[in-house]
């Protein structure tokens, strides 16, 4: 990874695998001795329960975690119908269960009126914020919360395995970002009248980062004790793909580097989207830029 003048620029995405028992915060103080390096962000907290990806930003990269644009996550989610907890997953107490036999197809005649756009209820077992206190802290102290249903993006619901006899199985979850899976799971229970909590979960895919992508906290160490952590370190700007990219010239570089808005003629670009990959005359990444009030201004640097 090269910087301004060719320097080793140690910034970019390392997709993590989450081991099971961690949180997002632990990966990320590990990764901290690691790596050396205390500028980390991640995208997307994942339950101590779940396993899976969690791209980890790096040094400049960092920068990403609030303007990602590609915010959809897949999970593959183990379920038991037939229990509620208090946690909507199998590490919580047993509030109520169930004898009642589900069929095969109405469970999926159940599952599907979750896919669309959907209100959820965040679950009290949540890092949702209620006047200024985490709704899991609340719960660990005996006491609830009004909560207030938020909007969630559903785009597909598919269960892959299922035994009506046992009343478990597996789904495959695609999603926007803060949707409670164990949520979809406890509200399918509750549409079915026999109650649901997850039993395991793996996010297969976190934007445009996959389980083929991600390595290990210690293939990660291994590399850096290796001294080749320039060599695992995704390029920033495949976090950003999805846009159109400019390329300036070497006058027009400095200029835009120095924060100074470019006329529309400096710019080889048509004015068709509102966010564009900006490249030094050298093809170095320098960050997002965008047209706005006649001139080609920086939204934001890396």
């Amino acid at each position: 990874m090269s910087g301004v003048n060719g320097a080793i620029d140690l910034s970019g995405v390392i997709p993590v695998y989450k081991p099971q028992g961690w949180t997002s915060f632990d990966v990320i103080a590990k990764l901290r001795g690691v790596l050396h390096i205390k500028r980390l962000g991640h995208a997307g907290t994942l339950d101590p329960m779940a396993v899976g990806v969690l791209p980890v930003f790096v040094g400049k990269a960092a920068r990403c975690c609030d303007i990602l644009p590609d915010k959809r996550k897949s999970y593959r989610a183990g379920f038991k119908l037939g229990i509620s907890t208090d946690t909507q997953d199998t590490t919580g107490k047993v509030l109520e269960s169930s004898d009642m036999p589900v069929s095969g197809d109405e469970l999926k005649a159940a599952a599907e009126k979750f896919v669309g756009d959907i209100m959820q209820l965040p679950p009290m077992y949540s890092a949702v914020k209620i006047n200024g206190k985490k709704l899991y802290e609340l719960a660990r102290e005996g006491k609830s919360a009004e909560r207030k249903p938020r909007p969630a993006q559903v785009a597909r619901i598919e269960v892959t395995d299922y035994s009506p006899e046992k009343r478990e199985g597996v789904m495959e979850i695609d999603c926007g970002q803060g949707t409670y899976v164990r949520t979809i799971i406890n509200d399918i229970g509750e549409a079915l009248g026999c109650g649901g909590a997850m039993t395991s979960l793996i996010r297969t895919r976190s934007g445009a980062y996959t389980l083929e992508d991600c390595l290990t906290i210690e293939q990660i160490a291994e590399s850096c004790a290796e001294g080749r952590l320039a060599d695992i370190l995704l390029p920033t700007d495949g976090v950003f793909a999805c846009w159109p990219q400019v390329k300036l010239g070497v006058r027009e570089t400095a200029l835009y580097r120095n924060g100074v808005k470019l006329r529309p003629e400096q710019v080889q670009a048509e004015q068709t989207a509102d966010t564009y990959r900006v490249y030094a005359a050298d093809e170095a990444f320098i960050g997002l830029g965008g047209f706005k009030d006649g001139a080609f201004a920086v939204i934001k640097n890396f």
